[in-house]
């Protein structure tokens, strides 16, 4: 799979979620006290990621 999500705990001890494609890191989330909230940032973004528009600024 070209494209995945990963969990790694940073120096400060806080959960980070990454996604990555081809094994590149496209964007990462802030640092959280458990696992169990990175994995629910994970989840919120393939739920509500899909249908988010597009915006020039």
């Amino acid at each position: 799979m070209a494209h995945k999500f990963t969990i790694k705990q940073n120096k400060a001890g806080e959960y980070v979620a990454y996604f990555k494609y081809n094994s590149e890191t496209i964007f990462w989330t802030e640092g959280y006290s458990s696992k169990a909230n990175a994995v629910n940032a994970i989840e919120s973004i393939q739920k509500n990621g899909p249908g988010a528009p597009t915006e020039e600024e």
